[in-house]
């Protein structure tokens, strides 16, 4: 990486966190780079490993555990930054050229010429790498569960040129963690994790969708396919119905992982604070819309917090 190859290097991404540390004290070099990762955008990472500290909840409640096992807790933060990293510096190089017909997208590194191709390339070898060394402090069968989650993260950015809603396929991929928490615990799959899992995706293809808001008109020029586009005036139901779709699976997930009343109080605030973001959408304010799509941090948090306190009253008790 031979640092930057645009005068407009320290010009900050459209839909970033403002006044955020990569803007303000890292070294001008690597900005571009931090941006790439997406670490100006953290809403990112949280909505990837979120679903881990969900399945590492269930499985403690399903072991008997006070608490979700506090190495792999961390070890899921780091690789979900790390993947969050590699995952948007392949995107952004597969849609280089599309993101430059983009109003919100076109200030991104590459269509804005901050780095070049190979330079991304480089980058994204170093974040899967560390990636990587994070997934191999598991057991087998995680390590081999973490490597299939490559399928639908390498075909997810071309998606969008041939599927009506390519947010199917990026909820194959930002679920994914719905299984490594209860694998890393079990070694196995059962029908909590796998339902936890189905109910992530319809949380990610919800999310998106309120994302997607942003980008309408400027995709319907560039041809790019989105679930906004798709659903159009029936989005604010198609978007309920998928949140609802979320809430059923996750709260079947946590009655048969052996959850009580704290874990579905949390299910049932998780399902909640869905709910209000489908009342307040509207689906003519971009601003708005990005401002739901990050609340849903608060929703996953609120369900997690439910989850482990569910984990440590069962084990008092």
């Amino acid at each position: 990486m031979d640092g930057v190859s645009s005068p407009h290097a320290d010009r900050r991404v459209a839909d970033a966190v403002a006044g955020h540390w990569v803007d303000r004290i890292a070294p001008r070099w690597s900005r571009p780079y931090l941006r790439l990762a997406r670490i100006d955008r953290p809403i990112g990472w949280w909505l990837l490993l979120l679903p881990c500290w969900w399945s590492a909840s269930l499985a403690a409640i399903r072991s008997g555990a006070a608490f979700p096992d506090p190495i792999h807790l961390a070890l899921f933060f780091v690789g979900a930054v790390a993947m969050r990293g590699a995952g948007s510096t392949y995107n952004d190089i597969a849609d280089r050229d599309l993101d430059a017909q983009v109003e919100r997208t076109r200030s991104r590194p590459l269509p804005s010429g901050q780095v070049r191709a190979r330079q991304a390339a480089v980058f994204l070898v170093l974040q899967a790498l560390m990636g990587l060394a994070v997934l191999l402090q598991f057991n087998g069968p995680a390590i081999g569960v973490g490597i299939a989650s490559l399928v639908p993260v390498v075909i997810y950015p071309f998606m969008k040129r041939v599927m009506p809603v390519p947010q199917a396929v990026l909820g194959l991929a930002f679920a994914w963690g719905a299984l490594m928490g209860w694998v890393a615990v079990f070694a196995r799959l059962d029908v909590p994790a796998l339902l936890l899992y189905a109910g992530t995706i319809a949380w990610v293809i919800g999310y998106d969708t309120i994302y997607a808001v942003q980008d309408i008109e400027d995709d319907e020029i560039a041809g790019i396919r989105s679930s906004a586009r798709f659903f159009g005036r029936r989005m604010r139901g198609a978007i309920g119905l998928c949140y609802g779709t979320s809430v059923g699976f996750v709260a079947l997930a946590a009655v048969l992982a052996g959850a009580g009343p704290v874990g579905l109080l949390g299910v049932a605030l998780f399902g909640a604070h869905l709910g209000r973001q489908v009342l307040r959408l509207d689906t003519r304010d971009g601003r708005g819309a990005l401002t739901l799509f990050r609340s849903n941090r608060e929703a996953g948090l609120i369900l997690f917090l439910g989850l482990a306190a569910d984990a440590a009253v069962t084990h008092i008790l």
